[in-house]
């Protein structure tokens, strides 16, 4: 399985967005499913359902961070460098997605309330999020493929 359909079937077997990309990479990431879980939490829904950063995007991210961030907070060389990966990988997402911005990918006008809608057929018809996690997953696979640490 790849971890494009990992990233998808752990979303539609009831993760967030965030969680699902994270946890298709946990293994790598040396992570534990319940500290990858628990990580991304906050970040389905673009943040808790407020419809801002995607989640997916976010669980891109927090796995990017853990593999290649940098560990001294005063190198500003590594921190550059870091920050310009981010804007790399947020190319490339914006690139399948249009934008980095939950409400503008699905089309939502912003938050919502913090209750998840029930995860229905009806639902997965109208939100590509196991997709959009699957193609995040798509370039996180490519990153560590491509780059040492």
């Amino acid at each position: 399985m790849t971890k494009k359909e990992l990233a998808e079937k752990l979303f539609k077997s009831g993760y967030s967005c965030s969680q699902a990309v994270l946890c298709a990479f946990k293994d790598e990431l040396g992570l534990d499913e319940t500290t990858a879980v628990k990580m991304a939490s906050s970040f389905g829904g673009g943040m808790g359902r407020l419809r801002e950063t995607c989640g997916a995007f976010s669980g891109l991210l927090l796995a990017a961070g853990l593999k290649y961030g940098p560990e001294n907070p005063r190198d500003v060389q590594a921190k550059t460098a870091h920050y310009a990966l981010v804007q790399e990988l947020a190319a490339k997402f914006k690139a399948q997605n249009g934008s980095v911005v939950c409400r503008e990918i699905l089309g939502l006008p912003g938050p919502q309330g913090p209750a998840p809608e029930p995860r229905t057929q009806t639902y997965y018809k109208k939100r590509p999020c196991a997709e959009i996690a699957g193609g995040a997953a798509e370039i996180l696979e490519e990153l560590l493929k491509t780059r040492q640490k």
